[in-house]
C-alpha cells in the first residue's frame, strides 16, 4: 500500500470509530504524535485520547488528502456535539515509514481543546 491510502485507511478507522483498525496503521516501535497542546510517545497513548474523544465525535470531514513521498498531509474537519467547541479544523502530517505511521503532526486551535479539556492536557510519558 501507498502511504496515502495507509493514511486514507487510519482516518477512515478514526470516522468509523474502530481504534483498533486504526491502531494496526501505526507504527509499534518509535511512534510520535505532536500537536500544540500534547504529545504522545505510543500509539496505545494517543488511541486512548483519541477514544475519550469518541463520545463527542459528530463526524470527521476528509477535505483534501495528498502525498510526497513518505509524508501525507490531510485538511480536516472534526465536527462534535460539545456545543462550546462546535468544529475544528484540523492540518495533519503524517510520516509513512514501509506500511506504518511513523509520526503524525497536527495543527488547530489549541485554544479550543484546552478550554473543553479544562485544562488538563494529558502529557507524554518519555
Amino acid at each position: 500500500m501507498q502511504p496515502k491510502e495507509i493514511v486514507a485507511q487510519f482516518i477512515a478507522g478514526i470516522h468509523a470509530q474502530r481504534l483498533d483498525e486504526a491502531k494496526a496503521l501505526l507504527a509499534e516501535e518509535g511512534f510520535e504524535y505532536v500537536g500544540p497542546n500534547m504529545r504522545f510517545l505510543n500509539r496505545d497513548d494517543m488511541l486512548s485520547y483519541q477514544f475519550g474523544m469518541v463520545a463527542i465525535q459528530k463526524d470527521l470531514i476528509l477535505r483534501q488528502l495528498s502525498a510526497d513521498g513518505e509524508h501525507v498531509f490531510a485538511i480536516l474537519d472534526y465536527q462534535t456535539h460539545f456545543e462550546p467547541i462546535g468544529d475544528v479544523r484540523l492540518a495533519v502530517w503524517f510520516r509513512v515509514q514501509g506500511d506504518k505511521i511513523q509520526t503524525v503532526e497536527a495543527f488547530y486551535n489549541a485554544a479550543v481543546v484546552e478550554n473543553m479539556l479544562g485544562g488538563n492536557l494529558p502529557s507524554a510519558n518519555p
